[in-house]
């Protein structure tokens, strides 16, 4: 787990680390043994440092093949290759939210050490997450990397590196708490198609996405006190300074109030 032995294991260089893997299988496994050792207390902290990445990021297979969202096919999940396609597009996305919660840990230092436990503890269940749809996905008789993907949830990484507090509004409050609003949906199809394992693997993820949007909440909310800033309009303002994605219904409400949206915020939304 140790990229170096020669110096001691420290949290945000070992993040940045699996943040560079570029085998699926093997980043899960890592971030996973990552956030065990911080547990039992054998990484450390280091978080004023600065750190550089020695290769392009995030670390990523050859396939799949990354295109434009339009470009992504839907298919009937009538058919066990349409519900591959939905399984994989999930995967994509639980792929895409280890490396996000990586490059959190990592990229911005200065932060309380609560800031780097809450979002390796995202990377490691978002490592869970994508796992067992990766499994899940093999039992159909298909593969991560069979299916086109598309590359938006890290687009908006890379618009928002420079500030910590764009990200946390953008990515966790905005891109992932899209997810909650669509988990409902997406589960009932696959339940309605027979796929019983696939929708119990959507509760588990709807569950644990709850509250890795509510660490988001948590942090803007902190990052905006600390900057003495106003929640909501300073969120406003992030949002259209980065073009960020217009909200879509029908909102889970249910689930964005248990991950932390005031009402003031809801009524924004709902507006």
């Amino acid at each position: 787990m140790n990229p170096s032995n020669d110096r001691p294991l420290e949290l945000r260089a070992l993040a940045l680390h699996w943040l560079c893997e570029s085998d699926p299988e093997t980043k899960a496994a890592g971030v996973r043994a990552l956030q065990a050792a911080w547990l039992l207390g054998s990484v450390v902290l280091e978080s004023d440092g600065m750190l550089s990445p020695l290769q392009a990021i995030p670390g990523r297979p050859d396939r799949p093949e990354l295109v434009p969202p339009l470009a992504v096919k839907h298919r009937s999940m009538q058919t066990t290759e349409g519900r591959a396609a939905m399984i994989h597009a999930l995967a994509h996305i639980e792929f895409n939210a280890i490396n996000l919660a990586l490059d959190a840990v990592w990229r911005f230092p200065g932060m309380p050490a609560d800031y780097y436990a809450d979002w390796l503890k995202v990377a490691a269940e978002e490592a869970l997450h994508f796992s067992l749809l990766e499994a899940h996905l093999r039992s159909l008789g298909f593969a991560y990397g069979n299916f086109p993907a598309h590359n938006s949830l890290w687009d908006m990484a890379e618009k928002t590196r420079g500030d910590v507090l764009a990200r946390i509004a953008l990515v966790p409050r905005t891109m992932e708490a899209r997810g909650l609003d669509a988990s409902p949906a997406v589960r009932a199809k696959l339940a309605q198609a027979g796929d019983h394992a696939a929708a119990a693997i959507l509760d588990i993820i709807l569950r644990d996405e709850i509250g890795h949007v509510a660490t988001g909440n948590r942090w803007f909310a902190w990052l905006c006190w600390e900057r003495r800033l106003d929640p909501i309009a300073t969120y406003a303002g992030l949002a259209l300074l980065h073009k960020a994605p217009q909200p879509r219904r029908p909102f889970n409400l249910e689930a964005r109030r248990a991950a932390g949206f005031t009402d003031a915020e809801l009524a924004e939304l709902l507006a």
